[in-house]
């Protein structure tokens, strides 16, 4: 499961790139694994390229199809600047970052963390955090951490998610069923809401995005709530979060052009962040946790 990097931390190493133009043939080529790394041969960057680096599987953010609402991001952003739109896909795991962005692979991360001080950030262009979903037919309300209702069925919840500190703290542990924090590939990407909606589980608690993603678009009737932040208790409770765009720190020109694309064409992502159901709130300007 990919989110933004601080919100799910760590990744396991699993690296696998393919390059992908987009072109009436979309053309896959391998790449030379050791091909970016100090010392080896590197891409120069092409500036009439937006070349993002993305998650070939990874819905709702992103696809080889590109129906991800990030791909849609990035073609507003690329068509806006005059640039032909590229990718470097690899999947989204620990290594990601090394092995795309800082081997100069490509250029652009479109959902990043804004505090996250491994890359120059944008200024925000969402805000969202962790959600409560249930199926309507369960009848539940559940608007906080001790609503009677968590405590009927089973919670399933990302292992060492932020919320998982809440869910401690409100001693409902024993109610939950872990779900591992890097998903397994043979799974689709719903499996969290695939498991609610078979019963699996009796509730779900989930990054927003993805949660308001496949809840808009399952079968089923699907309640969804943010849940309360929960920062001020504990900071690794954090359930909020500013996303923006991201480049390397060395980058200054680019991410300028893209503050001035993204204030741009504010209305048209906008536009896409709810035409995928991602369930958003203002963003909290100078948000960080390095702050706190």
């Amino acid at each position: 499961m990919r989110t933004t990097w601080n919100i799910l931390g760590a990744f396991a190493f699993a690296f696998a790139t393919q390059s992908v133009v987009l072109a009436e043939e979309i053309d896959i080529p391998s790449i030379n694994p050791d091909e970016g790394r100090i010392g080896e041969v590197r891409r120069v960057a092409d500036e009439s390229e937006f070349k993002v680096c993305s998650d070939p599987d990874n819905m709702p953010y992103s696809n080889i199809k590109l129906e991800g609402f990030e791909d849609k991001i990035a073609k507003v952003l690329a068509d806006d600047l005059g640039k032909k739109l590229t990718f470097q896909y690899a999947y989204n795991r620990q290594g990601f970052l090394r092995n795309t962005i800082n081997a100069m692979r490509c250029d652009v991360i479109i959902g990043m963390t804004s505090d996250f001080d491994g890359l120059r950030t944008s200024k925000p262009y969402y805000r969202s955090g962790h959600v409560f979903v249930w199926r309507k037919d369960s009848n539940y309300d559940i608007t906080n951490w001790d609503s009677p209702d968590l405590k009927k069925g089973i919670i399933g919840i990302v292992d060492k998610s932020p919320a998982t500190i809440p869910l401690n703290d409100y001693d409902l542990m024993t109610n939950a069923r872990p779900y591992r924090l890097q998903r397994d590939l043979n799974l689709p990407t719903s499996f969290i809401i695939d498991d609610l909606v078979k019963g699996d589980i009796d509730v779900a608690v989930m990054w927003g995005p993805i949660a308001g993603y496949f809840a808009k678009n399952s079968k089923v009737p699907l309640e969804v709530r943010l849940i309360p932040e929960y920062n001020k208790v504990n900071l690794k409770g954090k359930e909020y979060w500013n996303i923006s765009v991201a480049v390397r720190m060395k980058d200054k020109d680019r991410i300028k052009m893209i503050n001035e694309a993204l204030e741009r064409n504010k209305d048209k992502i906008d536009a896409i962040l709810k035409d995928y159901g991602i369930p958003t709130v203002p963003v909290v300007e100078g948000d960080s946790v390095y702050k706190k």
